[in-house]
């Protein structure tokens, strides 16, 4: 595994981070022991960064895996809270659910543009805060827009920037995939440190899993990206591919028999784009969002390039 420092914070970083949410109840519903397992594994094989947020409900995993492990494990999670309050209960919500006295990275989840961190002033507040009093390492945000990172470049407060970025510009909200890059070259220059996200675009990309994640590690503004896994196999590939290695052909089998679906997240508002732009007729709208036809879904991917939301993932 090769590892890099995340901008001026210090932390020295797998440049594979595990990310949670797709283990979670959100997505897959792993069992307890299922999902500790898997992130167990990934520590085991140089993994040393996991990235989360409390709406994923993602810590007992984090915490049962960690439980007698000897590694040095760098957590970043994120919380939608916009008050000092609320950010303080997130963030002891965490620790109390991890079972720790700090956490290396507290985010503003999903942050747009100068204006929404303005408006998350006082949570920003308050993490700076919690940094002095050395409850949190580094602060920042994650975000899909092209503003969101070129405002949090300017914000000296923030040291950590959690983008999006992959291949094809899938999931960035206002922008383009150009835009986005030049977006993340002027944060690095900045001195921010930045881990990306969603380099298979929500899993749309799997089927150009190895040409996605070339895209990602040529980028050397990222000192690490975080990728969700949900079996041993994913780890193993994901695991070689971001040490620069050929992952073993005897997992490819295995990896290409895991079952795949179409995932609508509950924040749909039911545009409707995705209905007109599905051919198989696999996508309507109903109660106010989209719903799928497993039978028909032919998980092309077309349906992700009209979601200006990101709703649509393949899990």
């Amino acid at each position: 595994m090769q590892y890099r420092k995340l901008g001026a914070t210090g932390l020295n970083v797998s440049r594979l981070c595990f990310g949670a949410l797709t283990i979670g109840p959100l997505q897959r519903n792993l069992s307890l022991a299922q999902g500790a397992g898997l992130i167990r594994l990934a520590i085991d094989m140089g993994i040393n960064f996991i990235d989360t947020a409390e709406s994923y409900h993602c810590y007992p995993y984090i915490r049962e895996a960690l439980k007698n492990c000897p590694a040095r494990v760098n957590i970043a999670s994120k919380s939608y809270a916009y008050t000092r309050d609320g950010m303080e209960k997130s963030l002891f919500d965490a620790l109390s659910a991890l079972e720790r006295e700090s956490i290396e990275i507290f985010l503003l989840h999903e942050q747009e543009s100068y204006h929404t961190i303005k408006g998350h002033q006082a949570a920003l507040d308050y993490l700076v805060s919690a940094r002095a009093r050395g409850l949190v390492r580094a602060v920042g945000i994650s975000t899909h827009c092209v503003a969101g990172v070129r405002a949090a470049a300017s914000v000296p407060e923030i040291e950590v920037i959690h983008p999006i970025i992959n291949l094809q510009g899938i999931g960035i909200q206002d922008g383009s995939r150009e835009e986005m890059l030049e977006a993340i070259a002027f944060a690095a220059a900045m001195g921010k440190g930045i881990y990306g996200m969603k380099c298979l675009g929500g899993g749309h990309l799997i089927p150009d899993a190895d040409q996605a994640m070339e895209f990602v590690l040529s980028l050397p503004e990222l000192a690490a990206v975080a990728v969700g896994m949900q079996s041993p196999e994913e780890i193993l590939y994901n695991v070689a591919r971001f040490a620069g290695q050929t992952p073993s052909p005897a997992i490819i089998p295995a990896l290409a028999a895991l079952p795949r679906r179409l995932h609508i997240e509950d924040w749909c508002r039911g545009c409707g784009q995705c209905v007109k732009r599905c051919s198989a007729g696999a996508l309507r709208i109903k109660d106010e969002r989209a719903v799928v036809d497993e039978a028909r879904c032919r998980l092309c991917s077309y349906c992700a390039a009209v979601c200006s939301d990101f709703c649509i993932k393949i899990i």
